[in-house]
């Protein structure tokens, strides 16, 4: 490995701030074609790979993909010989442009005060000048479910391609899921049970009153929907006041927006599950660590999983220390559709390697790539958009000297709605600043 290559996939815990002397606009898409990539390796993930095939590139989307192409006038000619050619990767849960350094309060708008807040919507909150952005597209990523956190219901997530000026040029979907920290009974990071009675009692009274808080609003948002659905009123006395928290609550109802739970113990996943069957909403379940046992019921009601982050630690001490790697494989041998999250900002540029985690656990490798590509498009309801590599498909496209879920392979060119963008990152600076150094 070389010490590029070691710097780009270390990294820094947060994204560093500029250096002395050093000024570069890292989000601004370069020249926009056309573009033909030749006499490369096509990954298109939907169908087998294409030796020696070509891909076209012309406003903002794919126009071409095959063993041999129509090159238009005036397009910009790629020589991918030696290369490989995939689709652009996508985080499913992640917090890029929403945190730019987690220590530091100020610079993290992940969530609002208060348990219920539907109406928080990502999409508004995203910087896409974030130091964050270029150091995780930097590594193939190109979309990212960025998502609130916080409190019971923490509002609106947003599907968003990494390069643009401002949030409604990144955005692809938004809403793209209602998201719920499902209640929990847990005291410690290896204790799913409180250590003593009064501590279980207490623990017990928060649960059942947190779930009782979403039950509730889950009703009133129902009654809500009904209200606005009713003929409509004509008098000042008979409108209906706009709620907004029960307002953002309508396209969930209305099976328009995918309820995200987040739950990681078999007893909250299963409760998840139940909960969700309960209120009638479609449901995607998101984390899943203690998942495994409940595979039958995730299959059975056709569930889909957000899964991870990968590289994080079991939740209790003696479960096994592959679970967390394990737990794609056997997802994918009972059929159930997911694909990976890495659920932060800075670590989202280890997408690729989390997914590699998974392949050397038991999935196949080809399963790997799809679950942090086509995987999550399907399950986002954008596959018609992203997640391969078809004809009239936006561009998102990266050109690799090798697999990109291995960790020696460099990014050569990288392609985000057809706009050829600079491979530039604070750690690429960095490299090169102290490279020069007397």
């Amino acid at each position: 490995m070389n010490l590029r290559t070691l710097l780009l996939s270390a990294g820094l815990a947060a994204a560093a701030l500029p250096l002395a002397g050093q000024s570069v606009i890292l989000n601004n898409p370069g020249p926009g074609g056309p573009f033909v990539i030749r006499n490369a390796t096509i990954y298109p993930v939907t169908s087998a790979p294409i030796p020696g095939g070509s891909i076209v590139i012309a406003d903002g989307r794919i126009t071409a993909v095959g063993a041999t192409v129509p090159v238009p006038d005036g397009a910009t000619i790629i020589d991918g010989t030696g290369l490989s050619v995939y689709p652009g990767m996508i985080d499913s849960g992640s917090s890029v442009g929403l945190t730019e350094i987690s220590s530091v309060a100020g610079t993290r708008d992940t969530q609002e005060l208060g348990d219920l807040n539907p109406n928080a919507q990502a999409a508004v909150a995203v910087n896409p000048h974030s130091n964050v952005i270029p150091v995780t597209r930097i590594n193939g990523i190109t979309t990212v479910l960025t998502e609130p956190g916080g409190g019971l219901i923490s509002g609106q997530s947003a599907l968003i391609q990494l390069s643009g000026w401002t949030p409604p040029e990144m955005v692809l979907k938004s809403p793209a899921g209602m998201h719920i920290n499902f209640p929990r009974i847990r005291t410690g990071s290896f204790s799913a049970q409180p250590q003593d009675e009064e501590a279980e009692k207490r623990a017990r009274k928060q649960y059942t009153s947190q779930l009782e808080k979403l039950r509730d609003t889950f009703r009133d948002a129902k009654a809500y929907e009904k209200a606005l659905a009713a003929p409509r009123r004509t008098s000042p006395q008979e409108r209906l006041e706009q709620d907004p928290i029960l307002h953002a609550l309508v396209p969930v109802i209305r099976g328009e927006v995918p309820l995200v739970i987040f739950a990681n113990l078999e007893a909250d996943i299963r409760e998840a599950i139940k909960f969700s069957d309960e209120v009638g909403i479609r449901m995607i379940l998101s984390g899943g660590q203690e998942l495994q046992t409940a595979i039958p019921e995730l299959r059975a009601k056709n569930i889909p999983v957000l899964l991870g982050p990968i590289w994080t630690l079991p939740g209790k001490e003696d479960d096994p220390y592959d679970l967390l790697f394990s737990n794609a494989a056997a997802l994918h041998q009972a059929g159930v559709k997911f694909s990976i999250r890495t659920g932060g900002a800075h670590n989202a540029r280890h997408l690729p390697y989390q997914a590699a985690a998974c392949a050397a656990f038991g999935l196949p490798k080809e399963e790997a790539l799809r679950a942090v590509t086509i995987n999550a498009a399907e399950i986002f309801g954008v596959a018609d958009r992203i997640g391969s590599l078809e004809a009239g498909k936006i561009a998102n496209v990266i050109v690799t000297d090798g697999d990109p879920l291995e960790i020696r392979t460099n990014l050569v060119r990288l392609f985000i709605g057809g706009e050829d963008i600079p491979l530039d990152s604070y750690h690429t600076l960095q490299y090169e600043k102290f490279q020069r150094r007397p």
